[in-house]
């Protein structure tokens, strides 16, 4: 039963930071799997592309996008997170039709979630130190 348990799992949800979603699709592409790869994105209950937009998207990656978002259109949720604010995306995808493409198909239906404040991994970093610290003066 575990391993049922895990392959239900892993068709359930695919977390990928997009630099690696990216560059795992052009892997694909070159070894002819790419259609494969598509139909499982495709699958997926939830899809997470996290760290969005840490470097503009090239002509390949935005239409591979685009096809990603239009095939889970109504099949699967799609949880995208980024450190860059919403307003510079058009930037980031950097072709204005494609752009307004991907984001009228993401955004209309969207739940958006600002944070503010201090990260996490900064908040946790200091009070490692500090611990460290504490630990040291003992």
């Amino acid at each position: 039963m575990p391993l049922r348990g895990s392959l239900l799992a892993a068709i359930l949800q695919i977390y990928r930071r997009a630099p690696r979603l990216f560059a795992d699709l052009a892997t694909a592409r070159g070894e002819g799997r790419l259609m494969r790869l598509m139909a499982t994105l495709e699958r997926t209950r939830l899809l997470i592309i996290d760290d969005w937009g840490p470097e503009p998207l090239n002509a390949e990656q935005r239409r591979d996008l685009l096809e990603i978002i239009d095939d889970r259109d109504q099949k699967g949720s799609l949880l995208i997170t980024s450190q860059v604010p919403v307003a510079r995306w058009h930037e980031i995808i950097g072709d204005p039709t494609l752009g307004d493409a991907i984001l009228d198909r993401v955004i209309h239906r969207a739940h958006r979630i600002e944070l503010k404040g201090e990260s996490l991994r900064k908040r946790n970093a200091i009070t490692t130190t500090e611990g460290l610290t504490n630990t040291k003066e003992k």
